[in-house]
This record gives C-alpha cells, sequence and structure tokens, in this order.
C-alpha cells in the first residue's frame, strides 16, 4: 500500500477511533460491558430457535429431579432392604431378593435413573442443535453486515480483529452454551434441590453443609477477583509478544541488513519470559480454585458423614436416611465445585457475544436508492466533480471545494506529494467514501442516484498491490468477469501483453497461484491484473501508481500494456513518476486535499507552480 494510503488510513483510524489500533492478537479482557444487554440481544438472535432452549431447560430440570428423586426413593428402597435383609437372617434363611421381596422397588429404581439419563441425553442433543443453529444465523448476520459495511470501517480495523469475530468469538460463544449453560442450570437446580432435600431429613447437618458452601463462596469471589487481574496482566503481556515477533518477523530484512538479530531475539525472548511468568500466576490462580473448593467440599462430606454416623449408631436416623443424605452432600458439592469454573465460562461467552453485537452494530454504507437512476446504454465516461467536500470527520475537513471534469476518452493524471488526498479522490469517485457536500456526476448522473454495483461495473481498477487470488491464473483474469470463455481470457491477455509469459508456464493458463502468487514476479502480476481489467472492457479505468513497484524494463511492458487498456477510454492515473503522464490530456496537481493547479504538461510548465518544481526535482 502506498505511503499516502497509510496516512489517509491512519487518519481515518485516528477521527473514527480515537485512539491507535490495537494489534489484533491482543485478547480483550473477557468482562462484558454489559452482560443481561447481551444475554437480552442473544435471546433476541435465537428467535424460532427458542423452542429448543426450552426443551433442553425443561430436560436438564426433569434430569435434575429424576437425579434427587432416586436419591430420595434409594433411602426407602435401602431401609426396606435392610429390613428384609434383617427377618431372612433372623429366621435363619438366605436372603433373595424377588418381585414382592424389593424387586418391584428396585425395578422402579432403575427406571427411575433411566428416565433421568434419557432426559439428560435429550437437553445435550437439542442444545448442540439450538447453539449450532444460532451460531449459523450470527454468521450469516456477519458476513452480510462486512457486505454493508463502509470502507472506513476496514481502514480503522484489522483484518484480524473481524476474522475472530466471526471464528474465534462465534466458537466460544457456541461451545459455552451447549456446555456451560446447561452446566449452570443443572449446577444452579442440583445445589437448591438437594438443600431442599437435605432439610426434610435433618435441618441440623443441612445447616453444616450451607455453612461450608458459604465459605467457598467466598473463596471463589476472592479468587475470581484475582484472577480478573492477572488475566488482564497476561493478556497484556500475550499483546506485547505478538507485536514482537511480529515486528521481527515483517521486518527480517531490515534487522538482518542492520545486524541486529541478537538485539531482536532478545526483545523477543524477553517478552516471552514476561508472558511466561504471567501466564504461570494466571494459570496458577485460574486453576487453584477447583481443588480448593473441592477440598472444602471433601472436608464437608467428612464432617457430615461423622455426624451422621454419630446420629445413625444412636438411632436417631435410618441406614438408607444416613446414605441417602450423603447422598445429597455428594451431588451438591461436585456442581457446586463447577459452579465457579462455569460463571466464568458464561462471562467469556458473554463477552465474546458482546464484541460480534460491536460489529453489527457498527455504522453501515448510505443504502442505495430505492428507484435508482439509469445510465445511458453506451456509457460515454464523463466525469465532474461539482464542489465536492469531504472529511474523514465533520470537524476535520480534507476537501474543501474541488471541480474538476474529465471529458470522455481522457486521460487524467493525479500528481502530488505522499498524503495530498490523490487516493481519496479515487475512492469518492468509486464511491468507498461518501461526499460531505457537492455532488460527483457520470454523464451528467449523481453517482449517489446510482446503485453501488452498477456505478462499480463501470469502473476497471489496476492498483499498486497486484492482488491475486487463489486459483488459476485463467480464473484470476476471469474473475471480474465470471463467465469468461477461455478465448476472451486469453485475447486479453494478448492485449495486455502478458499471453507469452504465461504460455511458458508448464500448466499455461491452468497454473495455480496462490493469494500472494510468489511463484510468478512482481511485473508479472502487474500485468496479470491489467488483463483482468481489460478483460471487462469499463468505461472508466483508474490506475493507482501501477507501475511504482517494477524495474525500468518492466515499467516499460506495464506501460505499453495500459496504454492498449486506456485507448478510447476516460482513465484517472495515479502516479509519482511524472515520465509515465507527461502526455495526459489533464494533470491534477493535489495538496492537502485539494486541487491547486489544473492543465496539460506543458501548461503546468509554463505556468512555473508547484507542477512545474515537482518535475524539475525528478529530472534536474
Amino acid at each position: 500500500m502506498s505511503s499516502e494510503k497509510d496516512r489517509e488510513l491512519d487518519l481515518a483510524t485516528e477521527l473514527e477511533r480515537g485512539e491507535a489500533v490495537a494489534p489484533a492478537a491482543v485478547e480483550e479482557l473477557e468482562v462484558p460491558a454489559d452482560a443481561l444487554g447481551t444475554a437480552r440481544r442473544l435471546w433476541d438472535a435465537a428467535r424460532g430457535q427458542r423452542w429448543r432452549l426450552v426443551v433442553a431447560a425443561v430436560c436438564s430440570v426433569l434430569y435434575v429431579c429424576g437425579s434427587l428423586g432416586a436419591t430420595a426413593y434409594s433411602a426407602h428402597l435401602i431401609d426396606l432392604l435392610w429390613a428384609n435383609i434383617q427377618a431372612a437372617f433372623a429366621e435363619g434363611e438366605p436372603f433373595v431378593a424377588a418381585i414382592g421381596n424389593g424387586g418391584e422397588e428396585i425395578l422402579v429404581f432403575l427406571g427411575i435413573w433411566t428416565a433421568a439419563w434419557l432426559f439428560y441425553t435429550v437437553q445435550v442433543l437439542v442444545m448442540a442443535s439450538f447453539a449450532e443453529r444460532l451460531n449459523l444465523g450470527l454468521r450469516r448476520r456477519i458476513g452480510e453486515k462486512c457486505a454493508r459495511l463502509p470502507l472506513s470501517y476496514y481502514d480503522a480495523h484489522q483484518p484480524g480483529d473481524t476474522i475472530s469475530r466471526v471464528t474465534n468469538d462465534l466458537d466460544k460463544v457456541s461451545e459455552v452454551l451447549q456446555r456451560g449453560l446447561l452446566q449452570l442450570l443443572i449446577a444452579v437446580t442440583m445445589v437448591g434441590g438437594a438443600i431442599v432435600m437435605m432439610s426434610t431429613y435433618d435441618l441440623a447437618l443441612t445447616g453444616v453443609f450451607v455453612a461450608f458452601a458459604l465459605v467457598a463462596t467466598v473463596v471463589t469471589k476472592v479468587v475470581t477477583a484475582a484472577t480478573l487481574k492477572v488475566a488482564a496482566a497476561r493478556q497484556a503481556a500475550l499483546g506485547e509478544l505478538t507485536g514482537r515477533v511480529e515486528e521481527a518477523y515483517s521486518g527480517r530484512a531490515v534487522i538482518k541488513a542492520f545486524g541486529r538479530e541478537e538485539a531482536s531475539l532478545a526483545d523477543v525472548r524477553d517478552a516471552a519470559e514476561r508472558l511466561a511468568e504471567t501466564s504461570g500466576t494466571a494459570d496458577f490462580v485460574t486453576n487453584v480454585i477447583a481443588p480448593a473448593i473441592r477440598f472444602l467440599m471433601r472436608l464437608c462430606q467428612v464432617t457430615v458423614g461423622l455426624l451422621a454416623g454419630g446420629m445413625l449408631v444412636m438411632g436417631q436416623i435410618s441406614v438408607g436416611v444416613f446414605q441417602a443424605f450423603f447422598q445429597y452432600v455428594m451431588q451438591a458439592s461436585e456442581p457446586f465445585t463447577q459452579l465457579s469454573l462455569t460463571v466464568n465460562m458464561l462471562q467469556g461467552a458473554l463477552a465474546a457475544a458482546e464484541r460480534v453485537f460491536r460489529l453489527l452494530d457498527e455504522a453501515e454504507v448510505v443504502p442505495d436508492p430505492a428507484a435508482p437512476a439509469e445510465l445511458p446504454e453506451v456509457v460515454e465516461g464523463r466525469v465532474a466533480f461539482e464542489h465536492v467536500r469531504f472529511g474523514y470527520a465533520p470537524d476535520r475537513p480534507l476537501m474543501r471545494d474541488v471541480s474538476l471534469v474529465a471529458e470522455p476518452g481522457q486521460k487524467v493524471a493525479i500528481v502530488g506529494a505522499t498524503g495530498a488526498g490523490k487516493t481519496t479522490l479515487i475512492n469518492l469517485l468509486m464511491r468507498f467514501y461518501e461526499v460531505d457536500g457537492g455532488r460527483i456526476t457520470l454523464d451528467g448522473v449523481d453517482t449517489r442516484e446510482l446503485t453501488r454495483a452498477e456505478l462499480r461495473r463501470q469502473f476497471g481498477m489496476v492498483l499498486q498491490d497486484a492482488w491475486l487470488f487463489e486459483g488459476t491464473i485463467a480464473e484470476n483474469i476471469a474473475y471480474g468477469k465470471p463467465g469468461a470463455t477461455r478465448e476472451e481470457v486469453e485475447a486479453a491477455a494478448r492485449a495486455a501483453r502478458v499471453d507469452f509469459f504465461v504460455r511458458t508456464l508448464p500448466h499455461g493458463y491452468d497454473t495455480l497461484l496462490s493469494n500472494d502468487a510468489e511463484n510468478i514476479s512482481q511485473g508479472q502480476r502487474q500485468l496479470l491484473t491489467i488483463a483482468r481489467a481489460m478483460l471487462t472492457d469499463p468505461a472508466i479505468l483508474i490506475l493507482d501508481e501501477a507501475t511504482s513497484s517494477v524495474d525500468t524494463r518492466t515499467e516499460q511492458a506495464i506501460v505499453r500494456a495500459m496504454e492498449a487498456i486506456m485507448e478510447d477510454r476516460t482513465s484517472f492515473v495515479i502516479a509519482h513518476r511524472l515520465s509515465t503522464i507527461v502526455d495526459a490530456d489533464l494533470i491534477l496537481v493535489m495538496e492537502a486535499g485539494n486541487i491547486i493547479e489544473q492543465g496539460t504538461h506543458e501548461e503546468l510548465l509554463a505556468a512555473g507552480g508547484a507542477y512545474a518544481e515537482l518535475y524539475r526535482s525528478q529530472f534536474a
């Protein structure tokens, strides 16, 4: 990307976000700003799937009821079997469980657990379906949203930031909805139900359990608060390491050229050590809570076991009640241990969902007109800027009063220092940004009265960054015209003077390219993009410094190809090398976003202004 584009994108970033863009790899603190509001929006997004959530919740409650009911029934079953066993031993006969002698009760007990298992299975299946369908719906909404986002959004956000919303954040939401939400529901109902059932047997023993539970709750709150602090420290350390590694990788040539390998390695090593240290602390604090709570619950079980054992010996409770009460303590202890982890999981999922909804709430491009205007069947290519005003923010205008006319078939060159606004002019012409005042017309039609698709169909672009997509050479040339025949593709390649080189490749036009096309040269990539633009047969061409990164010989080949494609077409050429635009019909000299001179090469040289000075600086 040109330095001018970098400056303009930085300006957009600063104005729209008010701060520097953080590296995409830096994780955000997993605490939602508005947990209730985000949960409400997830509920709204689940419209049409809510019945699945209701079914899963009902099945979860029934599963808990079955589990608690089975434990209560086990008290009756144990007491019955114990009584029958004692009676059989008193009569000197072996005890045999049979129908009428405890067998029916055993079958009922088995039936209760079977029903509980069925309810649990159903809720798992239904919840998985609910989570994935909700995920799919949000992914579709994000896909549609990305098509409606303005260029300013992409200028102000790193690609990894947006990709993370579609992948990592939605995956986290789906995973937690499948497991965490139901775990929370089951844990809460299991703990609450177990306490209620324990209280029906003995209030004193129930009080012992509640006391331990309160202590565990306090410990959980303290550790959770510490977890948030160390998590923030780890995220900061991770961001620093990611930045160091990215810097070392991207600037490897400069680092080697200046012999700074050891210093760069030391920076990465120091950042890695800081991350290891903070991660160790964070992992310890995060993982210590479950064993701590589990230890308290085990201590509770021992205490309850000793007290209940004494009551059993003194005949205050039966054997069945003893084992049932102890089962309730076990059933409540493990879910209570998992509650802290589950709450953290849900908190992280809500933070991820919040970031997803933040993307969905981003401002969109102005909608296409309901009744769009129509261009003539044959577009001549007359472009006019009429008193155009524009700024990346209302209080920071960049263009104040820009007017120009490009007649059909003219070659219009745009020159100026870095950051003069050359690329901004093209962005406004393509409606990547909307003007703040004035208007831009194409063959007399205000471009805002056209649909964006209709407007952009009239343009062909060859950019400085010769971006090619993963696929064959033929597919890349036909990208703007997917239905093009092989003959049309080859004709465009011949016109762009790229056919000969393609035929020297082992697979010709079927040669596969990666998105960075490392198996061909920069000049060859540029010629392919010219062929791609030529195939669409546009009315207007935009050439954005297409020869800035190639050698002189390759530049000559590209210039000849561009001359062929520009013939009889209106064209806008952004160039730093003035030698490539001396034959332009109109040269626009830009400074600080405005046109300060315009005319032909000879006229501007004769005027002795900014263009003449720029020309002399290059050809002194």
